[in-house]
């Protein structure tokens, strides 16, 4: 089921396609509506896409936990990390880092 907002948010992304922040809100406006494959859909195309939305590496981590995927989530937080350590953007670095320490996943499984 699409919402009102969604379809203005596909409008908007029809007049730039080419803006992360659209392409962020529909991925979070999905995952209110409990849409896994359009919420995954959507952050996947930020990381492949616009891979220097750092803001994107947080919200999809924490998505992968709720789905109970730690793996994938440990994953990107790191990649999210090392996009941050490229932008100097310390603050983002020290929310994913925090994110990953929180996880209590070990990758060596």
């Amino acid at each position: 089921m699409i919402s009102e907002r969604l379809k203005k948010l596909f409008v908007f992304l029809e007049s730039s396609p080419n803006d992360p922040f659209l392409l962020f809100a529909i991925a979070k406006e999905y995952e209110g509506l409990d849409e896994q494959e359009a919420t995954l859909k959507y952050y996947q195309q930020l990381t492949s896409e616009h891979e220097d939305y750092v803001g994107t590496y947080y919200h999809l981590g924490k998505y992968y936990e709720k789905l109970n995927q730690p793996k994938e989530a440990f994953d990107i937080y790191n990649r999210g990390m090392e996009i941050a350590k490229q932008q100097q953007d310390k603050h983002a670095w020290n929310e994913l880092a925090a994110a990953r320490q929180d996880l209590e996943y070990n990758d060596d499984f």
